[in-house]
């Protein structure tokens, strides 16, 4: 049995398991190793104008004008510290000396000054070369630090607690794309932005929703519950920003309140309806899986791609490693409708058999969890009581995940 806490101590996190399930969890699906930080590097800590040498793997780089109409370089660097800014001026023919070199190689070291900006601080790159040993571009990458062997058991004691069919769905599903789905990061910027990041994430949806359905007898009672504890750390943020004079400063639970009141209320229409967790659980593994196909990374398994496409053809090998960003296909499409087509094909490929209802309950759990279509949403709003849970417990996780980082 393990039992602590999430969401600021509110959310209990209980499971049980045995040894002999841990054992054969871990021979069945091996942790994915992640880069050891070697040396440590804070870009916040260090001081405007300070010089800087650093060896990085460049995600993506684009041209652009200043109001004089001089050309000057944007750059995201990718770092196991996470991802950086930079910037490239034009004073002495940069631009065109660098774009070449940036369009054939993806590591270099590069030298420059830090620069401040509202607060925001970047690099200045002052002097860009490809670096020509051999490293591990993956070594670059930013990862989790939580304790994956931890979040491994934890997220298939919660799997292996579905009935059936459920249970089958989500294990065929695991032994197809564990790799993939253990090392994704769940977003290129926004939150869980790291190797581990999809892992970390999927397995707090479920926590919430466990809470939601297990741990409270009342789901509505413990929406409430989780909306007027993010309601008491609002009001700390603003009463901590108003002491701290910090006027520019970004509040993690800034304009979330009125739409979890308004998801509450539009749920009250479905007030009738009994929650299935297998429903949900299910949902919450699919739900950002397309994002093994939506984003790009140096090391990034192409099995999603075969899977879906069995008869297209593409040389993975001869694109560019990069750090986290969007995929050139995956940015066509975006991981609702991939995660919708994964959930449909692998109970086809599995011959898994479940109730229509059930099977359009889920895709339109996938399908909707991001409970708007301005925010991406692909169906105009959720409409079942498990859709609802969805979205509330991504909508939680993500910006909590946010609240983590700034600690």
């Amino acid at each position: 049995m393990s039992s602590h806490s999430y969401f600021y101590g509110l959310v209990p996190i209980q499971y049980s398991i045995t040894d002999e399930a841990i054992n054969n969890i871990l021979q069945k699906f091996p942790l994915p190793n992640f880069p050891k930080k070697e040396n440590t590097f804070d870009l916040q800590q260090m001081k405007k104008g300070e010089q800087i040498k650093l060896d990085v793997l460049v995600s993506d780089f684009s041209i652009h004008l200043t109001r004089q109409q001089k050309q000057f370089m944007r750059l995201t660097l990718s770092h196991y510290s996470g991802a950086i800014n930079a910037v490239v001026w034009d004073n002495n023919g940069e631009v065109d000396q660098f774009k070449p070199l940036l369009e054939e190689h993806s590591l270099f070291s590069i030298a420059g000054s830090i620069h401040e900006y509202n607060n925001q601080k970047s690099i200045t790159i002052n002097k860009l070369t490809p670096l020509t040993v051999e490293i591990n571009p993956e070594q670059f990458l930013p990862a989790t630090e939580e304790n994956v062997e931890a979040l491994t058991v934890e997220l298939f004691a919660y799997l292996l607690e579905l009935n059936e069919p459920y249970q089958s769905i989500a294990l065929k599903t695991m032994e197809r794309f564990w790799r993939g789905f253990s090392t994704s990061p769940a977003a290129k910027s926004f939150h869980h932005n790291y190797l581990g990041g999809l892992l970390k994430h999927t397995i707090g949806l479920m926590r919430l929703a466990r809470y939601i359905l297990v741990h409270e007898d009342d789901h509505f009672k413990a929406i409430i519950k989780l909306i007027h504890t993010v309601e008491k750390v609002y009001k700390q943020e603003l009463w901590n920003k108003l002491k701290n004079d910090a006027p520019e400063q970004r509040l993690i639970w800034q304009e979330t309140l009125d739409h979890l009141y308004n998801m509450f209320d539009a749920m009250i229409a479905v007030r009738d309806e009994a929650p299935n967790i297998d429903l949900v659980m299910v949902s919450i593994l699919f739900h950002d899986l397309g994002k093994l196909l939506e984003y790009d990374y140096a090391g990034r398994p192409t099995k999603a791609f075969e899977f879906l496409f069995p008869t297209g053809y593409y040389d993975f090998s001869k694109r560019k490693e990069t750090g986290i960003t969007f995929d050139l296909f995956g940015s066509m499409i975006g991981h609702i409708p991939y995660g919708f087509v994964m959930f449909t094909k692998i109970i086809d490929e599995e011959k898994i058999t479940l109730p229509l209802e059930d099977i359009h309950a889920i895709s339109h759990c996938i399908l909707s969890h991001h409970g708007l279509p301005e925010w991406g949403s692909a169906v105009r709003k959720p409409l079942n009581i498990e859709a609802f849970i969805v979205h509330l417990v991504d909508f939680l996780d993500s910006r909590y995940e946010n609240a983590l980082a700034q600690k």
